[in-house]
């Protein structure tokens, strides 16, 4: 962090830093703060620190009388933002952890918070967290690859000195980390959010400070966000119970808000939910519920986009990239099993129209994982590789189902012998196939109200089918209607051509 007394800095800057400390400290307004730390500090980033680091907490301490709690939040944000516009080093990573370990000690030390901060700020300084614990391990890994490569590191982890200058940057990065202490191990960090979870939640009729009430919902995201990367998808869907909990759960002093509606108004947060919940479902084979909660948001983005309304938003950018992964992930549970009716028309259509004959060409699965960036805390252990061996190994039954189903929904009643012969198969080897594809698309399916984790068991089959001495029996699942989808794309189809004939020249 940049040094230098307090007079050297702009005027725009020492300014800056006052507004935002009384908004964090004294007016405690949301309007205010959310220009402050939304718009003001991209803009003064922009023009005065594009490519080096904000001033140290401690040029700056006299602009807010040396408080502790605001410096450690100045010293998070800007440090966030110089691991934005440069390349940190592993002492920088490390010395990321030495920042969210002061931030967080003074939250949670004090009984109740004396400070307030907008929902977007609490939710990027805990996303920003998660996101560079994820960082420090794949640096980690790619270090220790990188030495055993080249015979650095032996077996007992010992280090051997090397002669290149290659060599002696990986024997000083491999004694850095050695030497680091308890930096981003896994149990603190999982420490933290819990602590931050539970401090938040509602108990006995207490009233909860608002800020507490943040921390909890914002750290319930982000735990199941870390849940997700490390693979624990039953932990990642269980992490995010305390937002249907207390969804209603009304915010003291913040106007009526509610769990849901914050959640709802950090449209990242949401966006995190949505995917990685998507993926926890994908994986545990719940395909319902991974559709249902996927297409919602989808469509969602769909009308935002049309209205220009989340290019408004901060972080905009990256909507597109995360719409266009959740796509993808619809494409492959359309291909997995049936989705008629599980999601609105107009997205089944681009599903359809982007990625349905790409899908069906594909050579292999694996280019259709759209995963998140898995985090291995065991530097000698590949997660994403075995995440991907999953998923293939799931994958690799479901050509065989897909053609089953196909057949299936031809007929009302066929003799198994047929249904064989269509496979190539003889009857005893076809009947495990027959028996084991309806076991596999029986899954748990949340209903109204239910928790991520709950829900009762269903088929996720658009066919039911049962055998009865030779012969196999097949029951058309009943169709949902859903007239309002037809009306509204109509409606929306008739606005268009009307802006279009109202655009067009009438005079002569």
């Amino acid at each position: 962090m940049a040094s230098g007394s307090d007079s050297a800095l702009p005027q725009a800057l020492t300014d800056f830093v006052f507004d935002l400390y009384d908004s964090v400290t004294l007016s405690q307004l949301s309007e205010e703060q959310g220009k402050l730390y939304n718009t003001d500090f991209r803009d003064l980033s922009s023009k005065y620190f594009g490519s080096q680091p904000w001033p140290s907490p401690q040029s700056i301490a006299s602009e807010c009388n040396g408080d502790p709690m605001f410096l450690a939040l100045y010293r998070e944000l800007t440090q966030r933002h110089w691991h934005a516009v440069s390349r940190p080093s592993i002492r920088d990573r490390i010395e990321g952890w030495q920042v969210y370990r002061e931030l967080f000690e003074e939250i949670l030390e004090a009984d109740e918070p004396n400070f307030f901060l907008v929902p977007s700020w609490i939710f990027d300084i805990l996303q920003e967290f998660v996101y560079q614990f994820q960082g420090f391990c794949q640096i980690r890994s790619a270090v220790y690859a990188s030495a055993r490569k080249q015979g650095i590191l032996s077996d007992d982890g010992t280090i051997q000195e090397g002669s290149s200058s290659q060599s002696t940057n990986l024997v000083e990065n491999l004694s850095v980390l050695q030497n680091a202490g308890d930096a981003w191990e896994v149990e603190a960090v999982y420490g933290y959010l819990h602590r931050m979870v539970h401090r938040g939640m509602p108990a006995g009729g207490a009233t909860i400070h608002p800020v507490s009430s943040y921390l909890s919902l914002f750290s319930s995201v982000s735990l199941s966000r870390l849940d997700c990367l490390l693979g624990d998808y039953t932990s990642s869907l269980q992490a995010l119970s305390p937002l249907t909990i207390h969804g209603e759960y009304v915010i003291p002093k913040d106007e009526g808000s509610t769990v849901t509606s914050v959640l709802h108004s950090v449209f990242p947060a949401r966006i995190s939910v949505v995917y990685h919940a998507g993926v926890s479902f994908l994986m545990l084979r719940r395909y319902k519920d991974a559709v249902k909660i996927l297409a919602d948001l989808c469509a969602y983005m769909q009308r935002g986009f049309k209205s220009g309304q989340l290019r408004k938003l901060p972080g905009s950018d990256q909507f597109n990239k995360q719409y266009e992964r959740m796509l993808s992930l619809l494409a492959i549970l359309n291909h997995i099993c049936p989705t008629n009716g599980w999601m609105e028309d107009s997205v089944a259509r681009v599903v359809r129209e982007k990625h349905s004959a790409k899908l069906e060409a594909a050579s292999s699965m694996e280019e259709w994982f759209q995963s998140p960036k898995f985090i291995s805390t065991d530097p000698s252990f590949g997660l994403y590789r075995q995440q991907v061996q999953i998923f293939l190994q799931e994958m690799s039954t479901q050509p065989a189902g897909h053609k089953l189903r196909t057949y299936l929904k031809l007929y009302t009643s066929l003799p198994v012998e047929k249904l064989a012969k269509f496979h190539d198969m003889w009857v005893p080897d076809f009947l495990p196939l027959l028996l084991a594809y309806k076991l596999r698309m029986r899954q748990v399916e949340r209903g109204e109200g239910d928790s991520y984790i709950g829900g009762t068991q269903r088929s996720a089959l658009d066919i039911h089918y049962y055998l009865n001495g030779a012969l196999v029996h097949v029951d058309e699942a009943e169709k949902t209607r859903r007239f309002e989808n037809y009306f509204v794309a109509q409606i929306a189809q008739n606005i268009e051509i009307r802006r279009d004939a109202l655009a067009i020249d009438t005079k002569v």
